[in-house]
């Protein structure tokens, strides 16, 4: 009756306690529940993120996690240590990367849980692990988040600085998630909750796993943000057959210790015979029955492969499973000579190591073998070989144990092969043709008899096909050609995919450089024909570039470049054809590297300057604004053409520091004009942008940067983009486009006319205005037609709302015309043609009106 009273005076939620966490003391106990809360706090915050995702990002989540929990079935226990990981954060990481902390918190919560569950059987582990696990991944995945998004607006997204940042927070995780776990038994002894020497000291193998996790969820992550998802479907199941692989060889490690531990006691305990001589011989005799009696159990019991082998290479006794992995009966196997279970190939390196088993010196071997299986494949066996003395025998042999690595070896061989070849096409990739190529270049440069030639092809047209047929239409089409060029070429020849629609061919002993025309013209015939894509058929061609070992090269990236060159000279030169390098291409290319210097320290050191062209209001006749012209005035070639240093500056990634100087110093200007006179007040200026700066992420800051610096309004800014451009940027520009419209600047499509716009595409996009290229205003008196394209625009700009400026007006005749048509805005040579900062003042101080 006292303890029925004495336990309903302390109260429902004492009993609970008591009944469940005993040895839980106060400071035990609020670590435990603000875990579980905390916990709970920010698995709620995790799933309702991920409920306003698609489908998708649940599948990867709840993949992830089951990767995960399989991965927890093969817990690795590392050798001559009580440590043991599992790999499943590999899983997790990789979620982190690819879908962001709220998907990963789900599934390392759900991990944690599974795993709890597996070890423990008191719910209040089972609870507080998956708590610590979604406090910790929140907390570094957050971080990580945040560090790779800093670094990706600054242009630090490289795969060096992902795996570093990985790392780092992998660390932290592991971290935050060992105090919580290891936390909550010291407090419970009444211990500080932070020890960091007895943390590192319990948990560091837990903590390398972790570090090696997150650096392959990292190369998985490059892997797939360059090759896309289905990179992912390869190498993911590679990376299971490692790791299980990894799992079966430390235990396999484990058992053929335990064996020598036999044979090292059997060994002591014959010299301990010897020393205590016939007094205790009967005791040894029973000790050394009793150990032989051991030897054999772990003998036969092994699970690795063992057997008895004389110095001449008969096998004297077997186990089970060495009779297992070669499927093969005992007595078969004791009739033959190890030499010949052995694939022909490997029995000069198995010879050799028993060769050596007859000098002094010898302490054994270890070496990798294929072998013969009874169904006739072939298995890869990870071989020691020893000194044995078995008890009662008059002369010693040998004791082999052998491992079947073969599942190891297929997956080094399929790593191997993604390494150097290409997914798509199977063909050799860059790496492997560099490889080759530098091989030949070492031989040609020591025997001089040696020449090799080098074509490098380019297929006409590819986009077009990717564009209107789609990826799947392109890749079966890179495919078909890749399968063409193995038929017409030699068996020694080597083709590679460099990339995209790129190839390279690498011909090797070509007795005259006339043979490697002849075939770079068969080649050409070849892909002539027409591909057969589904129902459609596709009529393809290349431009191929060729040079040739005569030219002395040094290095395998300066044979590439050459012909890369005359590949670019082919496609000058008309397209499916080929041209060969020769020493003024080499001069060319010679002119093309000094020249880029020369821009670099021109835009470094502000030796560019910005011309401006007035834009009129053709039916006020009043000047209303400019367009920024950047103009470079080489110190020896003089006034140079922009388009002899623009595509350079975008091959280059100067475009971005160049857009940067003509927006300042335009924005700069204009500001000026305006506040000279307030007639001046509502000019504009129109600056063009590259598709560069399109995908610039910090583009629109930039913009907004120097408009503030100038303290110009952005409604008298205009960005003026081409049509091709745009529109083969169309989805990544569409988000720029929109900021910047936010930003309140004027946007404007050049070149109008030229492109291949779809109407929908340009009736959604954030445009104010459309520049009819100059080619149609040219050829405005050249017949009705061409009246009638440009008749078309001006009606279309009329249309969907939007200024039309037609450029390049070279006569009063095309300016009436415009006029008549109703285009409101022009510019050209006959208004005025591009001027100095200075010109532009004397205009405004002498008028704004046409004369």
């Amino acid at each position: 009756m006292s303890t029925t009273k004495r336990s309903d005076a302390i109260g429902p939620l004492a009993r609970l306690h008591h009944a469940l966490m005993p040895d839980y003391n106060p400071r035990a106990t609020a670590f435990w529940w603000s875990a579980i809360v905390g916990g709970a706090a920010v698995l709620a915050v995790a799933l309702a993120a991920l409920s306003g995702q698609a489908w998708t990002a649940w599948l990867q989540t709840a993949a992830a996690m089951l990767l995960a929990l399989l991965a927890g079935l093969f817990p690795m226990r590392v050798p001559r240590s009580k440590n043991s990981f599992v790999a499943g954060e590999i899983f997790i990481f990789l979620l982190l990367l690819v879908q962001g902390p709220a998907a990963a918190t789900v599934a390392a919560a759900g991990e944690a849980f599974v795993a709890s569950c597996r070890t423990s059987k008191r719910w209040t582990s089972r609870l507080v692990s998956p708590a610590i696990a979604s406090i910790s991944m929140t907390v570094a995945g957050t971080g990580l988040s945040w560090v790779l998004a800093s670094l990706q607006a600054v242009g630090r997204d490289d795969a060096a600085t992902l795996l570093a940042c990985a790392m780092a927070f992998s660390a932290l995780y592991f971290l935050l998630t060992a105090l919580g776990v290891s936390g909550v038994p010291r407090l419970k002894r009444g211990e500080p909750f932070f020890q960091i020497a007895s943390l590192l000291s319990v948990f560091r193998w837990v903590g390398i796993a972790f570090a090696g996790s997150a650096s392959m969820a990292s190369l998985l992550f490059v892997a797939y943000r360059q090759s896309g998802a289905s990179v992912l479907m390869v190498m993911l199941p590679l990376v299971g057959m490692l790791l299980v692989t990894l799992h079966f060889y430390f235990r396999q490690q484990e058992a053929a210790e335990s064996a020598r531990d036999v044979n090292a006691e059997m060994v002591a305990r014959e010299a301990a015979m010897s020393a205590r001589a016939t007094a205790v011989a009967e005791q040894h005799l029973r000790e050394l029955q009793a150990s032989e009696q051991r030897f054999h159990a772990a003998f036969t019991h092994a699970s690795i492969g063992m057997a008895l082998m004389a110095f001449d290479g008969r096998l004297l006794q077997v186990n089970p499973a060495m009779c297992a992995l070669l499927g093969a009966d005992p007595q078969a196997l004791l009739a033959s000579r190890i030499q010949a279970l052995v694939v022909e190939d490997d029995q000069p390196l198995l010879s050799t190591q028993l060769g050596l088993a007859a000098e002094d010196d010898f302490e054994g071997f270890h070496c990798e073998l294929r072998c013969h299986h009874r169904d006739g494949s072939v298995v890869w066996l990870d071989v020691h070989c020893g000194f044995f003395t078995e008890p009662g025998a008059s002369l010693p042999c040998l004791i082999l144990q052998a491992q079947n690595v073969t599942a190891r070896r297929a997956a080094e061989d399929g790593l191997q092969h993604l390494a150097f070849h290409d997914s798509l096409t199977g063909l050799a990739n860059r790496r492997r043709f560099l490889e080759c190529l530098t091989g030949a270049v070492e031989r040609a440069r020591v025997e001089h008899a040696h020449t090799y030639s080098v074509m490098f092809l380019d297929f006409d047209r590819f986009k077009l096909v990717n564009d209107s047929l789609g990826h799947n239409a392109g890749d079966e089409l890179l495919i078909q050609m890749a399968r063409r060029i193995q038929e017409n070429l030699r068996p020694g020849d080597i083709v590679a995919r460099l990339g995209g629609d790129e190839f390279a061919v690498l011909i090797e002993r070509a007795e005259r450089e006339r043979d490697t025309i002849v075939l770079a013209e068969r080649l050409m015939e070849a892909l002539k024909r027409p591909f057969q894509l589904g129902a459609i058929e596709i009529v393809a061609s290349a431009s191929i570039g060729i040079t040739f070992s005569a030219f002395g090269y040094e290095s395998a990236e300066e044979v590439l470049r050459d012909a890369d060159t005359a590949m670019y000279r082919a496609k000058a030169q008309g397209r499916a054809g080929y041209a060969l390098f020769d020493t003024a291409l080499h001069t060319a290319v010679s002119d093309r590297l000094r020249l880029e210097g020369e821009l670099r320290q021109a835009i470094d050191h502000r030796q560019l300057t910005v011309a401006y062209q007035p834009l009129f209001d053709l039916v006020k006749g009043r000047l209303i604004g400019f367009e920024a012209l950047v103009r470079w005035n080489h110190p020896v070639h003089g006034m140079l053409d922009p388009m002899a240093f623009l595509p350079m500056a975008e091959e280059t990634g100067l475009m971005l520091q160049l857009s940067d100087f003509v927006l300042h110093c335009a924005c700069q200007q204009l500001r000026q004009w305006q506040i000279s006179s307030p007639a001046h007040g509502a000019l504009t200026m129109s600056v063009n942008v590259s598709a560069n700066d399109l995908s610039n992420p910090a583009f629109v800051a930039q913009v907004g940067r120097a408009l503030v610096e100038a303290h110009l309004s952005p409604a008298h800014l205009t960005l003026e983009l081409t049509e091709n451009i745009l529109m083969s940027s169309i989805v990544g520009a569409r988000d720029t486009l929109d900021r910047l419209r936010d930003l309140g600047v004027q946007l404007a499509v050049d070149d109008f006319g030229t492109g291949y716009s779809s109407l929908s595409q340009l009736a959604r996009l954030p445009i104010n205005s459309l520049k009819i290229d100059r080619s149609f205003i040219g050829q405005l008196r050249s017949g009705p037609n061409e009246m009638a394209v440009v008749q078309a625009i001006i009606e279309l700009g009329r249309t969907l709302q939007k200024t039309v400026v037609a450029e390049g007006i070279e006569s009063a005749d095309q300016m009436s015309m415009l006029r008549d048509m109703g285009c409101v805005q022009g510019q050209g040579f006959h208004l005025a043609t591009p001027m100095t900062a200075q010109a532009v003042g004397d205009l405004l101080r002498d008028g704004t009106h046409l004369h």
